[in-house]
């Protein structure tokens, strides 16, 4: 029986827009007087993405998330002594939400989910504040709960953002589940608190990494998505 259900934010219901691809990590760096090439934009990131997958107990620091964007930076060319203080504020831009769109499936998901009587939760490693999320997204009174790394202190896959998120809506793990992108982040840490877990899969860049078979995720129990369309009849 399903409870609660708690989503993952960057990826999972939000993407980034213009801002933060290639040419707007060009005029950030114009800006910084740094010349970087917007065409070497997703080889970078692939190349920083490993930093991400090393966040296992440890506590909110901004400067981790500021070396990650200092390496997508450098890895499209960019070099100079204006370097930190770009990647600092590519960093403070992103905790605004007006930078990002939902994805087409979330509104339809959740409206249906609350409608079944399921409380829903967010749980996310970004920087920003949760409060206005269901605001700015015209999402009003569909969040019952919201834990946001910086705010909480550790990082998912941490089980303690989990726990908190759970007393927050007053539902025990074995009652919850997590629905995420990320399977070291989200579906790792979710299973650590003994929560279930459902990995969905966004776009080319937010695949089962290749030694990770979907049916190998199924044994396991994780349910794999490619829209949040499948989840109601899923739960």
């Amino acid at each position: 029986m399903t409870s609660a259900v708690f989503f993952d934010v960057d990826f999972t219901l939000i993407h980034p827009g213009p801002a933060f691809q290639g040419g707007g990590y060009r005029d950030f760096c114009a800006r910084h007087g740094l010349t970087v090439d917007p065409a070497r934009f997703d080889a970078a990131v692939g190349d920083a993405a490993p930093l991400l997958d090393d966040l296992d107990g440890q506590v909110y620091d901004p400067q981790f998330f500021i070396r990650y964007t200092r390496r997508i930076i450098e890895g499209m060319g960019g070099r100079g002594p204006r370097l930190d203080a770009c990647a600092r504020e590519i960093y403070d831009e992103w905790s605004s939400y007006r930078h990002f769109s939902l994805y087409p499936d979330v509104e339809p998901t959740l409206r249906q989910l609350a409608a079944d009587g399921i409380r829903l939760g967010l749980i996310s490693n970004a920087q920003r504040s949760l409060a206005s999320f269901a605001a700015h997204f015209a999402l009003d009174g569909l969040i019952a709960a919201a834990v946001s790394s910086s705010e909480h202190g550790y990082m998912k896959p941490h089980p303690s953002i989990f726990e908190a998120a759970l007393r927050q809506v007053d539902v025990p793990a074995s009652a919850a589940v997590m629905v995420g992108d990320s399977l070291p982040h989200d579906i790792e840490g979710a299973r650590r608190a003994g929560m279930r877990a459902v990995l969905v899969r966004r776009g080319r860049d937010r695949r089962i990494p290749p030694d990770e078979t979907e049916e190998a995720l199924r044994r396991q129990g994780i349910a794999v998505i490619d829209s949040l369309a499948g989840l109601p009849a899923l739960l």
